[in-house]
C-alpha cells in the first residue's frame, strides 16, 4: 500500500494563477501528463527542481505550493495579497496583537 503524501496546492494554482492544463505544464517541464497528474495528487513524489519551476511558471513561492490555497478567499495569504502597502501594515499590526493577547476568537 503507497504512502498517501500530505496535502499541496499545486492543482489549484496551475489551474488559477497559470491558467493552464495539466498537458500544458507537463509539456512546458518536460514531463509526461499522467506523472504530473500524480505529483499533482500526491501518488508520486515531487522533487526541488520541480518545485522550483512550477513556482516560477506560476508566479508565486515554492511554499505557496506546499501550503497555501490561492482559491480560499478567506485565506491570510489572499486578503494580505489584495491589501495595499498601508493596510498590510495595519493588518500585520492586529495580527500581532492578536497573537500577544492569546485571544482564540
Amino acid at each position: 500500500m503507497q504512502k498517501r503524501r500530505q496535502k499541496t496546492y499545486l492543482r489549484e494554482w496551475r489551474r488559477l494563477k497559470a491558467g493552464r492544463t495539466l498537458a500544458m505544464v507537463a509539456e512546458h517541464l518536460h514531463m509526461s501528463q499522467p506523472q504530473l497528474g500524480r505529483i499533482e495528487r500526491g501518488d508520486q513524489p515531487y522533487n526541488q527542481d520541480l518545485l522550483e519551476a512550477l513556482a516560477d511558471l506560476y508566479g508565486c513561492g515554492v511554499a505557496d505550493l506546499l501550503m497555501r490555497d490561492p482559491t480560499d478567499p478567506e485565506g491570510m495569504w489572499s486578503i494580505w495579497d489584495q491589501a495595499k502597502p498601508g493596510q498590510r501594515v495595519q493588518i500585520a499590526a492586529v495580527a500581532r496583537t492578536l497573537a500577544g493577547t492569546g485571544t482564540d476568537g
